[in-house]
């Protein structure tokens, strides 16, 4: 429930088939792509959490991939290559990449680099990893969110929309932010997306969804997670 998504842009597909169940086994949600062309695509369309790239991609070098991705996006990249000599590293290091494993590896190091990668994009604004008050509890660690006790299913939008909010600390965020940040570059005209998963969010997480507590909205601006509500 509400675990990250990663998105695989390898065309090898031997290594495609061992690492889609090996993701699917730890419970996080995955997506795939065998080309440049269509993982920058799945990308934009569904700004993951998480990209494992390989470098020697058909259509494009994945150095180019990688900077593209950096070009808008913050999420973690690990990069997987059978590229395996320092100054390839480095490279991709200082490109912007958060990780470098060289082929062949082993799924227990692959799986504990992405808990490390995914462990560094935890909120920088809010001090603790669970924020609660007013029957709403928000575990940032744990990915799980509740109301009055009882455990609430978000999608994966619903839940990047959430963490957005949580972590401006209850500064606002404009629509312009939220939609880059949630749904990637491509969306920041679609403002009726934030108004379709903001009223989804309501309805889920607050008592009253007509009378909003937690999910304020700034009039022409943007929306706010009032913290006052939240926190004691």
């Amino acid at each position: 429930m509400n675990q990250p998504l990663i998105l695989i842009i390898e065309d090898e597909e031997a290594l495609r088939r061992f690492l889609i169940p090996t993701l699917s086994g730890q419970r996080y949600q995955v997506l795939s792509a065998a080309t440049a062309t269509e993982g920058l695509a799945m990308a934009r369309s569904h700004n993951p959490d998480l990209v494992l790239l390989d470098l020697g991609l058909p259509d494009r070098d994945g150095m180019d991939v990688l900077k593209e991705l950096r070009s808008w996006s913050r999420k973690p990249v690990v990069i997987l290559s059978a590229r395996n000599q320092e100054r390839d590293k480095v490279q991709a290091l200082d490109q912007g990449a958060d990780d470098y494993l060289a082929k062949p590896f082993g799924a227990a190091e692959l799986l504990a680099r992405i808990r490390v990668a995914l462990r560094h994009t935890l909120p920088t604004e809010v001090t603790e990893p669970v924020v609660c008050g007013g029957g709403l509890r928000i575990d940032l660690a744990q990915r799980e969110v509740s109301l009055e006790g009882r455990i609430v299913k978000l999608t994966a939008l619903e839940y990047r929309l959430l963490e957005a909010l949580v972590r401006r600390n209850g500064k606002v965020a404009t629509h312009r932010q939220l939609l880059a940040e949630v749904w990637g570059p491509g969306g920041e005209g679609n403002t009726h997306y934030l108004r379709i998963y903001m009223a989804m969010l309501r309805k889920k997480l607050e008592v009253d969804p007509t009378r909003p507590r937690h999910f304020i909205t700034e009039p022409n601006v943007g929306y706010r997670l009032s913290l006052e509500a939240l926190g004691d």
